[in-house]
């Protein structure tokens, strides 16, 4: 990454007791170092790592801004600044790809525009794919195991027994299964799942 630059720095804290100061100390350093101009500050205090972009406000800015062209590179003190999951992290790396921006982690010593830190960046979408998989595959064997104890998948049915009682008793009247899903405040395909046990 040459001089010239224009750099973000995104920082982080997961507790309120702590401060980016010295995140930003840091990362000053290192873009002086480097010829960098510093253009945004994106920060997020006493939020974690775990959380979605959604609920980390200057992260959304951040990846929002970088798709529009602000900057050219993103830097953080740790890859933990960014996020606590590889899968996190590699869908970042790739919205940074993308958007032409490269990445740069202090600790780390992680440069997206140095032949080894694409290596490692690429190990993480690995990993990440690994991760996506084992969560596919842990799923399943979930699923599986609950069918085969009897267990009913899919969303909890909300209705009562006495609820059941009255659709059967409608349904015997000769009342349409329209009617008796209005009149009652459900779904017809509740009406239906009735019906056809009946």
């Amino acid at each position: 990454m040459g001089k010239g630059k224009r750099v973000a720095f995104y920082l982080r804290v997961s507790t309120g007791s702590q401060a980016v100061e010295n995140q930003r100390r840091e990362l000053a350093a290192a873009a002086e170092q480097r010829g960098w101009t510093v253009v945004e500050i994106y920060s997020d205090n006493g939020v974690s790592g775990a959380k979605g972009r959604e609920q980390r406000p200057a992260f959304g800015r951040l990846c929002s801004d970088a798709v529009a062209g602000k900057f050219d590179i993103v830097a953080a003190w740790s890859v933990d600044r960014l996020g606590r999951s590889v899968l996190h992290l590699a869908t970042f790396v790739e919205d940074m790809r993308g958007a032409g921006v490269g990445l740069f982690l202090l600790k780390q010593g992680i440069d997206s525009e140095t032949p080894t830190g694409r290596a490692m960046l690429g190990m993480c979408s690995v990993f990440a794919e690994l991760e996506r998989e084992i969560i596919r595959e842990r799923v399943h064997a979930g699923l599986a195991r609950a069918r085969a104890k009897g267990k009913r998948l899919g969303r909890p049915t909300t209705v009562t027994g006495a609820t059941e009682q009255r659709i059967r008793k409608m349904l015997e009247g000769g009342t349409g299964k329209l009617k008796i899903a209005r009149t009652l405040g459900i779904g017809v395909s509740t009406v239906q799942r009735v019906a056809a046990a009946r």
